[in-house]
Order: C-alpha cells, then sequence, then structure tokens
C-alpha cells in the first residue's frame, strides 16, 4: 500500500481537500492507497475550513479531518510526499532534506515534460546542498544560487492557490486545481502499477 502525504499551510484547506478527494477517487478505482495531510504552519487539532468541509461534502466525503503539523514522524511515515506548493516543498525540504527524493509538488508530480522535470531534479539538488551547506555554518556556493535563478526563472509554478479567507468560489478554483491534478495523479499510479 502506498503512503500518500499531502502539505500546505494550516492544514485547513488545500491539503484536506486533497486528501478527501484522493482518498474517495482512489477507492472508486480501486487503487490501495493510504492518505494523510499535514501543515507547515498547522495548529493540530484545527477543524478544517467550513467552505472546504463543505466542498468535501458535495461530493460525498464525510471524513472528519483535523489539522496536524507537519513532523518527522509523518515525513517518515509517506512514501510520496506531495505539497500544495513550492513553498511548502522548499519548507519540508529545509527540515527534512532527507525526504528530497520523495517530496514534489502535487501538480510537479504529475507533470510530463521532461525538460521541466530534469531542471526540477537539479533545483531540488541545488536546494538540499544549500541547506546542507548552511546547517554546517558555511556559506552556498554563489554559482549554485545563480543556477537556481536560472531555472526558476524558466520553470512554471506548480503552486495550486490559496483559497484562506476568500469566499466559497476561491475555494472551489482550489478544489477543480486539486481533482484536475488527482486525476493525474491516478492515472499515474495505475500506469506505474502495471509495470
Amino acid at each position: 500500500m502506498l503512503h500518500i502525504l499531502f502539505v500546505c499551510t494550516g492544514n485547513t484547506c488545500r491539503s484536506p481537500m486533497a486528501e478527501g478527494l484522493l482518498r474517495k477517487l482512489a477507492k472508486e478505482r480501486g487503487i490501495d492507497v493510504e492518505v494523510r495531510s499535514a501543515g507547515v504552519s498547522a495548529i493540530s487539532g484545527t477543524s478544517m475550513s467550513r467552505h472546504a468541509a463543505a466542498i468535501l461534502r458535495d461530493e460525498g466525503i464525510h471524513d472528519h479531518i483535523l489539522s496536524t503539523q507537519l513532523n518527522a514522524e509523518t515525513v517518515a511515515w509517506a512514501d510520496l510526499v506531495l505539497t500544495l506548493t513550492g513553498g511548502h516543498k522548499r519548507h519540508l525540504l529545509q527540515y527534512f532534506p532527507d525526504a528530497v527524493a520523495k517530496t514534489y509538488t502535487l501538480k510537479e508530480y504529475v507533470y510530463d515534460e521532461e525538460t521541466v522535470n530534469a531542471d526540477i531534479r537539479e533545483l531540488d539538488s541545488l536546494y538540499a546542498d544549500a541547506e546542507l551547506s548552511l546547517a554546517l555554518g558555511a556559506e552556498p556556493k554563489s554559482a549554485d544560487l545563480q543556477r537556481i535563478i536560472e531555472i526558476r526563472q524558466r520553470i512554471p509554478s506548480f503552486d495550486i492557490s490559496d483559497p484562506f479567507g476568500g469566499p466559497r468560489e476561491d475555494y472551489e478554483l482550489a478544489a477543480a486545481e486539486i481533482r484536475t491534478a488527482l486525476y493525474s495523479l491516478l492515472d499515474k499510479l495505475e500506469s506505474l502499477r502495471r509495470l
């Protein structure tokens, strides 16, 4: 069974919607996954936002998802960590650099253009090296920092829009982005399962 962890900021909007939707869609397709979510700045035990809960109820999902602060145990549990933005990914890798090989943004993971994917792999490696240098009390190499800037300028945004504090329509848009990416994720998982 594949363990998938979704990560956003407060774990009250995007990642709980992704968690609930993936659990339902995977079950419908007969794909065996266990799904959790967490937040890089979550207050554990907080209920998901009313709009996020309403969207899940409209989908027939009545999961009672409470927020969880991202921690080492949850990251270790996951086989695949899917963040909702590049900022979440960078935050996670700053604190859990060993997770670099299994951490992606949701949209990045399902994206299919190899040149962009190669840039992303290089960027992840450069970020990990820079974080390691900083942790050891050294400055990252200036050439590496320049390369990070070059790559970031040419790759597309893989962020899911943040509906926090907005009207129901903002949540609907975020849910649509998530749902589209989850369909691609399930297609990818099905094709990997056939290998």
